[in-house]
């Protein structure tokens, strides 16, 4: 099917592009910018007059929860949340029941995917079996089956030797590992920063140290084994300068955050409500600052929702016994908008850390609008002013702090493949 989006504002930081330009699409990928190539006849037009026309979003972390843990969200659902939001590409992690450590649950999560059409899904598979730590997984098997990186997620290993093999072994197949680094000896039991406000409201803290420690072990087992690495949700300023350091020595790594570590800090602690228990932790304000500060200096390359759906009594729970995480992937363009209002960050910025930045992480054919591309993209209007309304949810998760928050800006429509799969009523 042939489509023309005429009389919007295109931008596309990855082509430098921010000017109003028609888009063409044909057989699923975008074949002009501006003029309609020879022989682009018989088209649907889309009118996007006032609306942004942006590539479609990338997020790196968007937990899925199926298979085995459908009371809190499943595939479906949450691609459904994740078009809502513009996200076209997402990234879901391997804790999973069971866990994304064979070929046939890889395969099962991406058969899903499909059959629910909505946003592209690749998983990440696990580096150890079972996520235990302890026996490598077949790595070479889980990649032929899709999974686009390995991690441990925030399951520790064993030991920093079978950490140090593991590596070795994705090095040697040129394979990425994303790591979320904690000191687990420092952070078990822990719920909240530590700092005054977890001491005042009787929290066990996490120190950074947790994160630190284990960001500087991974960061000389990547020197030392080649392999090339991802480091997911940084929390810490301290975290920021590590990685900024190695990119200078010449590591290949790369680095994201969640939106909620740029937005919050640990003074929402003393509103003891378990929908601010995240996990790594809401930091201290000069930490939080400090992270905007590396997507800024391009330390940082992409901004993820962290998507954790869960059930309502999952967060009806004093603080520490809730289960940690957000569901806010409907929401992250007007949340990560707001970062330009107290951050000093321009749009272009920001665009680029949800679509190229990440998509570029990841090795991922996603977030531009150049010639030739899959034709997914997303029409917003940045003026709109709504309420996300938890009666209105797309996703199936209950927990998140901004039900009932006025936002600006709103995705009216999402394209994936030229194909709507999204549209505001």
């Amino acid at each position: 099917m042939k489509l023309r989006i005429q009389n919007g504002r295109l931008i596309d930081p990855s082509q430098d592009i921010d000017a109003v330009k028609d888009l063409f699409v044909d057989n699923q990928k975008i074949v002009a910018i501006g003029e309609a190539p020879e022989g682009f006849e018989d088209a649907e037009v889309v009118d996007a007059s006032g609306q942004w026309v942006l590539p479609g979003l990338v997020d790196l972390a968007v937990s899925l929860r199926e298979p085995g843990l459908t009371q809190k969200g499943n595939i479906a659902t949450e691609g459904r949340a994740a078009v809502s939001g513009g996200i076209t590409t997402l990234v879901c992690p391997p804790d999973t029941r069971p866990i994304v450590d064979t070929a046939a649950v890889a395969a099962l999560i991406q058969d899903k995917a499909d059959e629910a059409g909505m946003a592209n899904v690749f998983p990440l598979g696990a580096l150890t079996q079972g996520l235990e730590g302890a026996q490598l997984s077949n790595m070479v098997a889980l990649t032929d089956a899709g999974c686009i990186a390995l991690s441990n997620h925030r399951h520790p290993m064993v030991s920093t030797k079978v950490l140090s093999r593991a590596l070795e072994y994705a090095a040697t197949h040129d394979l990425l590992v994303v790591f979320h680094p904690d000191e687990s000896s420092l952070s078990e039991g822990g719920c909240a920063h530590e700092g005054l406000m977890s001491t005042m409201h009787g929290l066990q803290g996490i120190p950074e140290e947790a994160e630190t420690i284990a960001l500087m072990r991974d960061l000389l087992l990547v020197e030392k084994t080649g392999v090339r690495a991802h480091f997911a949700r940084l929390s810490c300023a301290k975290s920021v300068e590590m990685i900024a350091d190695a990119k200078a020595s010449g590591l290949d790594v790369t680095a994201d955050v969640a939106v909620h570590n740029l937005l919050l800090n640990d003074q929402v602690l003393s509103r003891f409500d378990g929908h601010y228990h995240v996990l790594p932790p809401l930091r201290s304000d000069e930490d939080r600052l400090t992270l905007i500060e590396g997507l800024k200096a391009g330390v940082i390359s992409a901004i993820c929702s962290d998507h954790q759906p869960h059930e309502k009594m999952a967060k009806i729970a004093p603080f520490a016994a809730t289960e940690p995480g957000m569901a806010n992937v409907e929401i992250l363009l007007p949340l990560t908008m707001q970062l330009m209002d107290e951050g000093d960050l321009d749009f272009s910025t920001v665009l680029t850390c949800l679509t190229s930045g990440p998509a570029a992480c990841f090795g991922l054919e996603a977030g531009s609008l150049s010639v030739g591309s899959f034709a997914d993209f997303i029409l917003f209007d940045s003026t709109a002013r709504w309420t996300w309304s938890y009666e209105g949810r797309k996703t199936r998760g209950h927990n998140s702090p901004y039900f009932g928050d006025e936002l600006v800006g709103r995705v009216t429509s999402t394209y994936i493949s030229g194909q709507r799969v999204y549209q505001t009523v």
